[in-house]
């Protein structure tokens, strides 16, 4: 009965041990910084863009003499 009792107690041991590292996850191995939801490629093409579309209205307005 030693034998059980005593890997028992090791059992025991190990589960007490366990409870009180609960909640303790680390944050992050591989934290590597501010990482942008979508591409470069994407956020590169969707400022070209905008700022092509307003350049164009802004020529637009320009040579219709403001009467677009």
């Amino acid at each position: 009965m030693t034998t059980s009792k005593r890997l028992a107690e090791r059992k025991v041991a190990k589960f007490q041990k366990n409870i009180t590292k609960r909640g303790t996850v680390p944050e992050s191995p591989s934290k590597k910084g501010y990482d942008y939801p979508v591409g470069r490629i994407v956020l590169g093409f969707f400022i070209f863009v905008v700022v092509g579309s307003s350049l164009f209205q802004i020529i637009r307005t320009a040579t219709s003499k403001g009467m677009a």
